[in-house]
């Protein structure tokens, strides 16, 4: 069996899996901070930060095998997101969601790199590729649903 083809095989599932539980964990924060659970809303948001672990991988597996340069650039998104995340929530502490001009560009860069995440599996697997949309739209259901009622 060809090593290689098992690798990008591999680096697929993890990111595909990646993505799918990105859009579900950031789905229960909109619920947790509809509820106002401010503690369940800063344990999910660090295990979301934790996925920057597997996107990493898949970043570094993907140059490895040579990959078209359109997914290498959607993880160098979806990883600038995760490190905009960590230097305005946990470095800097400020309230950024609270000001629109810092607010507008994190929200840009947020749906950047779900839009990556979604192109990429379409791009690997197009039936897992609807799963990770489904996932997309279960988040924008709940953020609906955040500031609705």
């Amino acid at each position: 069996m060809n090593k290689s083809i098992d690798f990008g095989k591999s680096m697929d599932i993890i990111f595909i899996i990646s993505s799918i539980v990105f859009n579900i964990l950031v789905s229960f924060l909109y619920i947790a901070t509809k509820f106002g659970n401010m503690e369940l809303v800063r344990v999910i948001g660090i295990i979301v930060l934790f996925l920057i672990i597997p996107f990493t991988i898949t970043l570094i597996g993907y140059i490895k095998e040579k990959d078209e340069r359109k997914v290498i650039i959607s993880l160098v998104v979806i990883l600038f997101y995760f490190f905009l995340e960590i230097l305005l929530d946990y470095i800097l502490m400020i309230p950024f969601r609270d000001i629109l001009a810092l607010h507008i560009p994190y929200i840009i860069v947020f749906y950047a790199a779900d839009f990556s995440m979604i192109g990429v599996t379409f791009d690997k697997n197009k039936k897992m590729g609807f799963v990770v949309l489904v996932a997309f739209f279960i988040l924008l259901g709940c953020l609906i649903y955040r500031y609705v009622g």
